[in-house]
């Protein structure tokens, strides 16, 4: 379980694929810290450190994880959002984020605002996925790339978030422009209510 709140932009240092999975080496500060076994979001997904090298782990994205998410278009020196699972007794600065993308969205406007940015996306709509719950709200929660963020201009296929300008350095919002294809997943919140109100109709 994730809040939404990155810790590090690490860099990809090396990308090696193995039949229809990709290991993906990453080097960040607190490599030192992490154990196999432990997971980790990035971009918002979560998955396990299978190995530690000095400054380096590596982690394994299977071909369910490249199809539903952007990792499988990073190249070597890409920024990468990371997140340690939260402590329980810890503060819930974000929302409650599962690392488990739902599906990717393409940034189609970045605009600068007075030191702020307001980034667009746009995503591809299955009516009976939204049905479920797979969609944003005004003023409601979105995790993009990891990153736990407010919804404005919420339309049926796409939603627009303002950055402020700690969070554009200290994630890779800095390299996101228009074109470039993110992770998003939905409030965990929303999916619950349209379940529950789609079983009780």
């Amino acid at each position: 379980m994730f809040s939404g709140i990155i810790e590090e932009a690490a860099t990809v240092v090396g990308l090696q694929k193995e039949q229809d999975n990709l290991h993906i080496s990453l080097r960040c500060s607190f490599t030192g810290e992490l154990k196999i076994d432990q997971s980790v979001a990035h971009n918002g997904v979560c998955l396990t450190v299978v190995d530690i090298a000095g400054d380096v782990y590596t982690v394994t994205a299977i071909k369910e994880t490249l199809d539903k998410s952007n990792l499988g278009l990073l190249t070597i020196g890409s920024k990468v959002n990371l997140e340690r699972s939260m402590i329980m007794n810890g503060r819930l600065d974000g929302h409650i984020v599962q690392g488990h993308v739902d599906q990717t969205a393409v940034c189609t406007s970045v605009q600068e605002n007075n030191g702020s940015w307001y980034y667009t996306f746009s995503y591809s709509v299955a009516p009976e996925m939204a049905a479920q719950g797979y969609v944003t709200v005004e003023k409601g929660s979105v995790c993009v790339n990891g990153v736990s963020l407010t919804v404005v201009n919420s339309k049926t296929d796409g939603f627009s978030v303002a950055i402020i300008p700690f969070t554009r350095e200290h994630t890779n919002f800095d390299q996101i422009v228009e074109g470039s294809v993110v992770n998003i997943e939905f409030d965990i919140i929303g999916k619950y209510l349209s379940r529950m109100m789609n079983i009780n109709h």
